[in-house]
Order: C-alpha cells, then sequence, then structure tokens
C-alpha cells in the first residue's frame, strides 16, 4: 500500500522557492529518514503532507488530499514536533483525560502501560518534567493512538543522549510493528543510521538522494587509503575526500570492495559522511554553473 505519493510538490513563500517539485513514494511498513541543511524544505513537505500548507502539484496521504480531506486524515496520522507544544501547566492526567476524549483511535491502557515505564506521575504537571520526561509523555500519548502514519520532526531536539536512544527504543519495541509508517527529520543523522528503512536527502527543495538502506550499505563505500595507494584510489574516481589526522578518506559509489581492500581500510560509511560528500559535490557543480 502506498501510503505518501507526491508527484511535482511545489510551495513557494514569495520569491523563495521551499519545495521545488519534489517527487516521493513512501510504502507501507518502512521508516524513511528525510535528511536535509536548515531551509532545504524538510519541514515545509511535512507540514504539506499534514495538510498544514497549500501546495501545488499532486500530494496523496492514505490516498487523501491532505489539504481538503485533513479532518479525515487525522484519524490515522499522528505528528511529534518539539515537545515544547505540550501546555505547561496541564497535568499527565489532565493530558491522557484530553486525548482521550478527542481522538477515538487513542487506548488509554496502552498510554498508562508506556507511562509506567517511567518516572512520570499522574499529578505531575509538565513545567515540572525535564525535556527528556515531556519526551516521554509526548510519545506515550501517541503511541497509544491507533495511527497508520507518524510523522516526526526533530523529536529528540534539545534531549541528552540518554533520552535520544530511549525514544527511538521505544518507537521501535513498543509501537513500530511492521505495518505502520514513520517519516522522521533529524540533524542527529547518525543516532537514526540502524533505525531507519530509507533514506532521502532534501537541499534547497529538490531530492538529491533516495534509496533504501540496504542500497546505501551495497553501493556507497569509505576508504582509509595507504599513503603509498592515493594515486591509485584517486583513480577510481571517489565521490569526497576528506582529512583524518593526516590520512586520507575517499568516498566512492559503485565500486567493488575487493578492488578497494588492496589500497587500505574499507567500512560502510555514516549517513553523515555521505550526506556531506552529496551536499558537497551539489555545492561545487552550482559554483562551476555559476562561473
Amino acid at each position: 500500500m502506498t501510503v505518501i505519493e507526491a508527484r511535482g510538490l511545489h510551495k513557494t513563500f514569495g520569491a523563495t522557492v521551499a519545495v521545488d517539485g519534489v517527487d516521493l513514494r513512501v510504502v507501507e511498513g518502512r521508516i524513511l529518514g528525510l535528511i536535509g541543511p536548515n531551509g532545504a524544505g524538510k519541514t515545509t513537505a511535512l507540514n504539506a503532507i499534514l495538510g498544514l500548507t497549500p501546495y501545488q502539484g499532486e500530494l496523496k496521504v492514505l490516498g487523501r488530499d491532505p489539504w481538503t480531506n485533513r479532518e479525515q486524515l487525522m484519524r490515522d496520522v499522528c505528528f511529534i514536533a518539539d515537545v515544547a507544544v505540550l501546555p505547561r501547566w496541564i497535568r499527565v492526567a489532565q493530558a491522557l483525560d484530553y486525548v482521550a476524549g478527542v481522538h477515538p483511535r487513542f487506548d488509554r491502557a496502552k498510554a498508562e502501560s508506556f507511562l509506567a515505564k517511567t518516572t512520570i506521575r499522574h499529578r505531575n504537571k509538565v513545567r515540572e518534567l525535564s525535556k527528556g520526561m515531556v519526551a516521554q509523555l509526548h510519545l506515550a500519548l501517541v503511541m497509544a493512538i491507533d495511527a497508520k502514519l507518524l510523522v516526526l520532526d526533530e523529536p529528540t531536539l534539545g534531549l541528552d543522549i540518554l533520552y535520544r536512544k530511549q525514544f527511538y527504543d521505544s518507537l521501535l519495541n513498543d509501537y513500530f510493528d511492521g505495518s505502520r509508517t514513520i517519516v522522521v527529520t533529524t540533524h542527529q543523522v547518525e543516532e537514526i543510521q540502524d533505525v531507519i528503512t530509507d533514506l532521502m536527502f532534501i537541499n534547497r527543495g529538490r531530492i538529491v538522494l533516495n534509496c533504501t538502506m540496504e542500497e546505501f550499505e551495497s553501493r556507497y563505500l569509505e576508504l582509509m587509503v595507504h599513503p603509498d595507494q592515493i594515486a591509485a584510489a584517486r583513480a577510481l574516481k571517489p565521490i569526497h575526500e576528506r582529512q583524518v589526522f593526516g590520512r586520507s578518506i575517499l568516498l566512492f559509489d559503485h565500486v567493488d570492495r575487493q578492488q578497494l581492500t588492496a589500497l587500505g581500510d574499507v567500512r560502510t560509511p555514516s549517513i553523515a559522511d555521505l550526506f556531506v560528500a552529496v551536499l558537497g559535490n551539489q555545492a561545487g557543480q552550482a559554483q562551476g554553473a555559476a562561473q
């Protein structure tokens, strides 16, 4: 089942092009990591998917137009952004009461079960909780809703490493069941490398990379080259090169691992390293075109 499908998705704010002709297809049971620098168009694209902003082009979410059918769509979609959206005056028990009253697919018992694993108490007010605890509360409320699509926009922003790990562990162990679909944007890309099934880079409103994690792991290799083999390694046309402690590290696309092993130490690159390489190449191409 196709959960999200966009063709020529376009959004402008005055003279600024935020999303520039994006084609996108996300199927059921996948976890998509949408990665991009600040101002790349990530949040605008998510807002279009959530029916929060009008757009040009074609967009269907769970078979519906999100702008004209948002009320019906929100029965099957949940969203987590910065946890500051929760009112600071509200008590945990009141938050549970509120969601139970407004969402027909909220399972209060499930939310209570999630919260029982934390130190959060029903009498606590949001303002009395740490940011990490607020994230736990927000996640418990959302995970207890029987939704088909979960959209996360920088969900762990500002949290320490312990709470970030707990967040993604809970997401995978307590929520994701292989039939739900998750879209997540984050700048902490190293933390989602083992979480996502699909990877997409967006820059200046355009998709510049789109692959599954299986393709990522088979397609890209990073080589810490032996100093006496640098010329041979460069002859294989790496897509990026950087220096670490005086050693050259080259990133390759579709080059045989055995061929590279003879030249140095080979490993799968991190998403962050590939991101820097792809966006660096794009910036270089744009500069060359301008000249």
